[in-house]
């Protein structure tokens, strides 16, 4: 009886509590934590529920404000007329923002004649530069980008260019609006793009100027370089500096090689160094090569007395590497090929920058390979072997070695197909590098090949081999051996959906109509993403004369609400794709305040801070705390960094493919991708789990379409801006943040 009545009490007390949090917050003006609850837990079963409309219409603005994000982030298009009803009333500008806002995520082009009608409005006032406005920019820009074929993104890309335009020309608009709006016309790629971003290269705002550059960049724009040339070599700003030199290499344009020299060589700001380094390898600037391998002897000898394991002098060198390969190309160049033997000697064949540019200029001999012994080496030494496929050779050495190399990796790959992932990890791991690096040569045995690595034990093995076999012409025994590698695939893949994903997307391509009982079971998967794949291939796709049986199983899955995540059963075989919380989950994570958390990442080369956002993110915080707190990230190497974009950690594997075993819901926010922002690395939407990201500098690419939960304080990104590929997390430890003093500026 005493335990009945202790369950009792605190079952009321816990009642209590959420009920009294509740009032209270209500009364403060802040979210409710027990409806904040609610919403997060619609939001990981992607449910756009009854709950979730009448939320939409509360008192409270703050809760019409998170259920208009909730709806965007779920995705479901029957939320449109909602959001569109809300705008029609609401007279808050927050909620108005985070309306459109949701609207844009959506993505669906159901949406695109209203947004231009709102669009229209706006600029007859010009109120298209206020918060509101800016964000049907947004909106219209992410609708145009997603239904790039249909007649609505057209006149969505005509109201964006004039939008452009008209903010080039206005005194009053902010730098905000302007930047949204650059965002847009870098993702509806209008015609005459090109011509309106270059107006804003001269803007006083360094933030705009910066992604202005960045817009001609990503439509490898031609007409500015002049300007571009300016930029380069005056202005103050190093993102300026860097994304003028990122311009000029996308243009082409070798007039500018002497600024790039001068950038890559002297400027004092390494992601300047490393963007003009690269935009001399774009612009096939030969005559600076020399100087290059200079900069590389000297970057080599600061690495050798250097303290660390890994000196940050590595990525600006690895840079460099590539792009010598590509400038010194078949010339047989002493000096280059010295340096890159002494790295290579240093590095013991870990990264393949230096033995790839090798090949290219001087080429190595079967007897200059080690023996590899790590996926790093093995997977370096596919690469270099690899690399023969795009060789000219100079003589009758050459030829007979690059004759010789298909036998090379062919012979790899079939002992990747018979390995044991348990007896022989490192093999495994280093599997894709193998196969990718064989099918480069496109033998009469590559279908083959394939086939058998579909296979494979290890699923990424299995994945890459579905993405070769997607790339070569259709056949009946492929496909057939797709299908038997996808019932394969369903039982015993627990930890990942990347094969399953990889041989759907591959027999659309491949077999599309003999496999329509593959996409039929797809759909009865208890993976989210697996389920999800399926209705956009059946929905999507041509199916000839099964079109409308195609239609019918869409149909009825859509009765079934399959875009639905469930809960995880036991007898399910994965966690993948599936919601793992409980309610108590849901209301821990909606408690936490901005400011009140923070991560310490101990690494090599010292500790930084990120002060994480759970009020912005909540369940993705809150599953990077657990990962934390349980010592997952300890001792990871941080297998991907690339200068001037991102620090990239949090797999296990350490190749890349690695997760914990389970996948979390993206949570899309207002947070902008800023240089120290910390984001959710994906391979496709909804794929999170434990690869977390760091931003070097300013990447408005990446808004709205990856979960920002965190930042890194300036003094903290000098230890990020260290990092190089290889180094090594030796803990991060989550931290309660006790006054406002200890958090983070």
């Amino acid at each position: 009886m005493k335990t009945k009545f202790f369950v009792r009490s605190v079952t009321t007390l816990v009642a209590f509590c959420v009920l009294a949090n509740a009032v209270c917050e209500k009364l403060w003006g802040q979210l409710p934590a027990a409806i904040s609850a609610e919403i997060i837990e619609f939001e990981d079963e992607r449910y756009f529920s009854d709950r979730l409309k009448q939320l939409l219409s509360d008192k409270n603005p703050q809760i019409r404000r998170r259920a208009a994000l909730a709806a965007g982030r779920i995705g479901d298009a029957k939320a449109l007329e909602y959001l569109f009803e809300l705008l029609r009333s609401e007279k808050n500008e927050a909620v108005r923002e985070m309306t459109v806002f949701a609207i844009g995520e959506i993505e669906s082009v159901a949406a695109a004649d209203r947004l231009i009608e709102l669009l229209d409005l706006e600029t007859k006032t010009f109120s298209v530069t206020s918060p509101f406005g800016s964000r049907l920019i947004e909106a219209a820009g992410k609708i145009a980008a997603a239904n790039p074929n249909t007649k609505q993104a057209v006149n969505l890309q005509s109201v964006i260019l004039d939008s452009a335009r008209a903010a080039l020309v206005s005194p009053s608009v902010d730098t905000e609006a302007i930047v949204l709006t650059l965002t847009a016309l870098l993702r509806a790629r209008p015609a005459g793009a090109d011509e309106v971003a270059a107006g804003f290269l001269n803007h006083p705002a360094s933030r705009v100027r910066a992604d202005a550059a960045n817009v001609l960049t990503r439509i490898r724009a031609k007409n500015a370089v002049g300007q571009l040339i300016r930029l380069l070599e005056k202005d103050s700003d190093w993102s300026v500096r860097a994304n003028a030199a990122r311009a000029i290499g996308a243009a082409g344009d070798r007039s500018a090689e002497g600024a790039l020299v001068t950038a890559a060589l002297g400027d004092t700001d390494i992601r300047v160094r490393v963007s003009a380094i690269r935009s001399l390898g774009m612009i096939n600037a030969t005559a600076s090569a020399e100087k290059l391998v200079k900069r590389g002897e000297e970057l080599l000898q600061d690495i050798r007395s250097s303290s660390f394991r890994l000196p940050a002098e590595r990525n600006e060198l690895l840079e460099i590497f590539l792009v010598l390969g590509k400038l010194l190309y078949n010339t047989r160049n002493q000096r280059a090929a010295e340096l890159l033997d002494a790295f290579t000697a240093i590095d013991n064949f870990e990264n393949p920058e230096a033995p790839v540019a090798r090949v290219r200029i001087l080429r190595f001999s079967g007897s200059d390979y080690p023996t590899p012994k790590t996926f790093r080496q093995l997977a370096t030494m596919a690469d270099v072997i690899g690399e023969f496929a795009n060789i000219d050779p100079i003589d009758d050495a050459d030829a007979k070695r690059k004759a010789e190399a298909p036998d090379q990796t062919r012979t790899i790959a079939q002992a990747l197909i018979a390995a044991e992932p348990e007896k022989e990890p490192e093999l495994i791991k280093a599997g894709a590098n193998v196969l990718r690096a064989f099918a480069r040569f496109k033998t009469a045995d590559l279908p083959e090949i394939l086939r058998r690595a579909l296979e494979s034990k290890d699923l990424f093995i299995r994945a890459a081999a579905a993405e070769l076999l997607a790339d070569l012409p259709p056949s009946e025994e492929n496909g057939a051996a797709l299908r038997k590698a996808f019932q394969f695939s369903s039982a015993a893949d627990h930890d990942s959906s990347d094969a399953i994903i990889a041989i759907l997307e591959a027999l659309q391509k491949v077999d599309r109509q003999n496999s329509i009982d593959v996409f039929r079971q797809a759909l009865e998967s208890p993976n989210h993403l697996v389920r999800s794949k399926s209705l956009q291939i059946l929905t999507t796709s041509d199916f000839g004369p099964l079109r409308g049986e195609a239609m019918r199983i869409v149909e009825t899955a859509k009765t079934r609400n399959v875009l639905r995540v469930y809960p995880y059963k036991p007898t399910n075989g994965t966690r993948v794709g599936q919601t793992l919380n409980t309610k108590a989950d849901y209301l821990r994570a909606a408690q936490r305040r901005n400011g009140t958390i923070r991560a310490e990442v101990q690494t090599e080369k010292g500790t930084f801070t990120i002060e994480l956002f759970p009020e912005e993110a909540p369940l993705t915080v809150d599953n990077f705390i657990k990962l934390a707190n349980r010592g997952f990230f300890n001792g990871k190497e941080i297998h991907r960094v690339v200068p001037n974009f991102v620090v990239q950690d949090g797999d296990p594997r350490g190749d890349g493919n690695g997760g914990p075993g389970w996948s979390i819901r993206c949570e899309i926010n207002l947070i902008s991708y800023q240089r120290g922002i910390v984001g959710m690395a994906l391979s496709g939407k909804d794929t999170g789990g434990s690869q977390w990201f760091v931003t070097h500098s300013p990447q408005p690419h990446l808004d709205g379409g990856y979960t920002a939960f965190g930042r890194v304080s300036e003094a903290g990104m000098k230890i990020v801006d260290s990092l190089v590929r290889g180094d090594k997390i030796l803990s991060i430890k989550i931290r309660q943040v006790s006054s406002k003093r200890d958090r983070i500026r």
